[in-house]
């Protein structure tokens, strides 16, 4: 399932995610909330995290320092989790840490996985990734 959209959501007092309804059946053989790369959290399948952890390491000696740094970033900084009968997921406090979320928030769909961004962040985020779609896509040599 590709994971598109954008979604206003709110965290509940146990740092809860109500996961979009669209979304639960695939993520209903468990869930992987990693730390992004960006101040967010990823929310992955556990099949598609490692295929994207995998696809990472992959041009990397495994024992390389590298590779192993990666690893350990990888493994560190995920949690593995399932949803609950409501279809919520608990977001572990260093997650919560990491992506500055407060109670308002934002579910936004990255084709692979989906993100959970504090809704001000995602705001701000998003104004400036519009505004470097083209030079994006000018790198990628596709012009207008």
């Amino acid at each position: 399932m590709a994971f598109r959209g954008t979604f206003d959501y709110s965290l509940d007092a146990k740092n809860r995610l109500t996961v979009p309804a669209r979304f639960r059946a695939a993520l209903s053989e468990g869930v992987v909330l990693a730390k992004g790369l960006e101040p967010c959290v990823a929310i992955w399948t556990p099949s598609a995290y490692e295929h994207y952890t995998q696809s990472a390491l992959a041009g990397f000696h495994p024992v390389s320092r590298e590779a192993q740094k990666l690893q350990r970033f990888f493994a560190a900084n995920s949690f593995d989790t399932e949803l609950d009968a409501a279809g919520r997921v608990m977001v572990p406090p260093f997650l919560v840490e990491h992506a500055g979320l407060s109670k308002d928030v934002v579910v936004t769909g990255t084709g692979s996985a989906l993100e959970l961004w504090d809704r001000a962040s995602w705001a701000d985020y998003n104004a400036a990734l519009a505004s470097e779609v083209s030079d994006i896509t000018a790198l990628l040599g596709h012009t207008d």
